[in-house]
């Protein structure tokens, strides 16, 4: 049994999942100009679920840069990150200086699919739903990968 305190988020998740899923899909570039600061998203290509984040300190069009822009950064674009990873064949995270992020973020073959990767993102169906509390944010956006089985969410360290 759940403590109450606790219960009281749990219950509160499957609502805003609903939401989540419901909406009307849009794309970076046709992301409203009301677009809430502080939601959960969820990236999705060609009716597949692929991502789920969040924003907490700056708006969802910022984080979306990140996520899509030309001179995002390998710790900024995490899930073009996982893209090119999987693209040039190097999935696993590694901690020898072969496999490293910096080391990869240097290569130029991964440098290309990383690239591809920003540019596949920004193509996306984007979904999103307003969501301010820092603890139900964060429930929430392991609650739709958990249900979505979203593959790019594995909520390891980077």
């Amino acid at each position: 049994m759940l403590h109450p305190a606790f219960s009281q988020y749990v219950e509160s998740l499957h609502p805003l999942f609903e939401r989540l899923t419901q909406m009307a899909p849009v794309t970076i570039a046709t992301l409203p100009k009301d677009a809430p600061s502080q939601c959960i998203y969820l990236f999705s290509e060609a009716g597949r679920h692929l991502y789920v984040g969040r924003t907490r300190r700056q708006s969802l069009r910022q984080r979306l840069r990140q996520h899509s822009g030309n001179s995002a950064q390998h710790n900024q674009a995490v899930f073009a990150f996982k893209l090119a990873r999987e693209a040039t064949g190097r999935r696993e995270p590694g901690y020898t200086a072969d496999n490293s992020r910096k080391t990869l973020a240097g290569d130029p073959g991964f440098k290309q699919a990383f690239a591809e990767a920003k540019v596949r993102i920004r193509k996306m169906e984007l979904r999103y739903v307003e969501e301010a509390d820092p603890l139900r944010q964060t429930l929430l956006e392991i609650y739709v990968a958990v249900v979505l089985k979203t593959p790019y969410n594995d909520f390891d360290t980077h």
